[in-house]
């Protein structure tokens, strides 16, 4: 019982660094950001939130920029100590699409 414990904390330490470091690189770019030229693209609103995928597994780390409206999904891999991408959309693409079928 006490492997299992050990081993989730330093699961959920390993997760905290990764979001405690995601914040610090947001906050020093937030410092010098502005619109990057020639691209169009606003400087970002972000909001973090975590929760379920529909595909199950491990929770996700969703990260929403208002500002652009777009959304990626991360993943923590345990295995390389690493944020992996499992996802982005485009908000703005999906509120223009006719609904189909």
């Amino acid at each position: 019982m006490l492997k299992h414990t050990t081993s989730r904390t330093r699961l959920l330490i390993g997760i905290n660094a990764g979001l405690a470091g995601l914040a610090l690189a947001a906050a020093f770019a937030g410092a010098q950001a502005t619109a990057q030229p020639g691209t169009g693209r606003a400087r970002g609103e972000y909001t973090m939130v975590s929760g379920a995928t529909s595909a199950g597994g491990p929770q996700a780390i969703f990260v929403v920029d208002s500002a652009n409206q777009e959304v990626l999904a991360l993943r923590w891999n345990q295995g390389r100590q690493s944020l992996d991408t499992i996802g982005y959309r485009s908000i703005a693409t999906d509120a223009a699409a006719k609904p189909g079928r």
